[in-house]
């Protein structure tokens, strides 16, 4: 009968261990190299996002600016006349349009309401893709205090 020795068990090879195949490795590379695609385009997706964020931001901040420019004049002022205008205004280092629309609006017979409706669109001149360049609209209602059906009371 044969026994094993202590010293013939150290000289054999490795006992029921193997290591990864090539076809094991390949496989486990590529299944990495597609969830590592998807994280990258995550990534890209979220970067742009970011930035149309931040130029939608900075265009309602252009508004904002425009639309208390508006209410720091008198009702009667020229900037208040019925009509459009369009201006180009540089903010943050970046351009944006400004279309301001000023509309006196009348009653049914046809009498003067004493009030006006202005809308003001600022859209930025970026380039990139549309959503990046969505328009930032704030309409608002400006009235005289003087007599008339939305006048505003005096003090």
């Amino acid at each position: 009968m044969k026994t094993k020795n202590s010293q013939n068990k150290i000289n054999t090879p490795h006992d029921g261990q193997r290591g990864f195949t090539l076809v094991e490795t390949t496989i486990s590379l590529l299944v990495m190299l597609v969830g590592s695609l998807a994280v990258s385009s995550l990534f890209l997706f979220s970067t742009q996002n970011n930035v149309g964020g931040g130029e939608r931001a900075l265009a309602m901040a252009v508004a904002q600016q425009q639309l208390e420019q508006i209410r720091s004049v008198a009702y009667e002022d020229a900037s208040l006349i019925d009509g459009t205008t369009t201006t180009t205004i540089r903010n943050g280092s970046r351009d944006y349009t400004v279309q301001k629309v000023v509309a006196a609006e009348t009653n049914a017979d046809g009498s003067a309401r004493n009030l006006k409706t202005i809308t003001i669109t600022v859209t930025p001149s970026v380039a990139g893709a549309n959503w990046m360049r969505t328009a930032v609209v704030l309409v608002t209602k400006r009235s005289t205090v003087a007599a008339g059906n939305f006048a505003v009371p005096e003090n």
